[in-house]
């Protein structure tokens, strides 16, 4: 497995986490906390379900921490301290991907799945490769929910972040 590529994908969970939290922080309090169809109903509940499911993953790939309870769980009630635990659990992730091996991407970790008790065995790197895409999948629902509130949220392609930070080659042209 291609260590670099999860290095990337840990720098780009913390940098469109950073824009989203930013955008949903210029929301009215009662927007931001709104049922608005969602699966987790709104921004905050998307939000912490993000955060939610991070500390799960990280718990079954590292055995720190205590996992929430339920995915529907609200961890913290007010988008700052919500936002706090979120630029910790980012670097967490960045420090945690730093440190791994190509032979533990590819090796075996095991896991309980707490919903039914049933034990895992998997290869970490595809295990990964999920960790980062459910992060994307809802921070794209809580994208959405932004653009029906204020008619537009800020770009959070991959490659946006590639630009902005100087990966994969870019420059400008023209």
């Amino acid at each position: 497995m291609d260590k670099a590529r999860y290095v990337t994908l840990a720098g780009y969970n913390r940098w469109a986490n950073g824009l989203i939290y930013g955008a949903a922080a210029a929301l009215a309090d009662a927007d931001y906390r709104a049922d608005r169809g969602a699966f987790f109903r709104s921004v905050h509940g998307t939000l912490n379900h993000i955060l939610v499911g991070d500390r799960i993953w990280l718990n079954r790939f590292t055995g720190e921490g205590v996992p929430p309870a339920a995915l529907d769980q609200i961890l913290f009630d007010d988008l700052a301290a919500l936002r706090s635990a979120r630029e910790a659990e980012d670097e967490r992730i960045v420090r945690w991907i730093g440190g791994l091996t190509p032979e533990a991407l590819d090796g075996p970790f095991r896991y309980v799945r707490a919903a039914d008790g049933k034990r895992y065995e998997q290869q970490l790197g595809p295990a990964l490769d999920h960790f980062f895409n459910h992060q994307t999948h809802h921070r794209g629902q809580v994208h959405a929910l932004l653009t029906g509130l204020t008619g537009e949220a800020p770009s959070l392609d991959l490659v946006a972040y590639m630009r902005d930070v100087g990966l994969g080659g870019f420059r400008m042209l023209d």
